[in-house]
């Protein structure tokens, strides 16, 4: 997916909404997107996708919910219910974003899996048949376990 793409499923996504929002809000939350999440575009994978989509729908909800605010009606003591239902919406979309991070943090690292977890070192002592120490000779390699192959 590209940014362009990611644009127009955003807009599709946001139905009426949208008349509410211009162009450059749109780039500007896949853009805030990235940033958080750290990945970059063009992108392949269906997680990644997935949560770049639901981390620009946040932000784009955070533009309206600011525009909202001004809507405080001092007579009443009350927020306009828009206000309300974007912060609620916000709150549980940055819920959803960390549960995912916490289950997921080898799509939030950019690392392999296996350097995520302890690794085992080996001494690295090294003798010949005959017992005599090659430690040192150039063709000896400690080994790492796990390997990233």
């Amino acid at each position: 997916m590209e940014q362009a793409e990611a644009v127009v499923l955003l807009k599709q996504e946001v139905k009426s909404l949208s008349t509410y929002l211009e162009t450059e809000d749109y780039n500007n939350a896949v853009a805030d997107a990235l940033r958080e999440t750290g990945w970059t575009f063009p992108n392949t994978s269906d997680f990644q996708i997935y949560w770049l989509k639901n981390r620009a729908k946040r932000h784009l909800f955070f533009y309206l919910a600011s525009e909202s605010a001004r809507k405080f009606r001092v007579k009443q003591f009350s927020l306009d219910q828009r206000f309300k239902h974007y912060m609620q919406i916000i709150k549980t979309m940055d819920e959803e974003f960390s549960t995912a991070q916490e289950d997921r943090p080898e799509e939030f690292a950019g690392v392999d899996p296996s350097a995520l977890f302890g690794h085992k070192i080996d001494a690295g002592f090294a003798y010949d048949e005959l017992g005599r120490d090659i430690t040192y000779d150039s063709d000896q390699d400690v080994l790492l376990n796990p390997e990233s192959s």
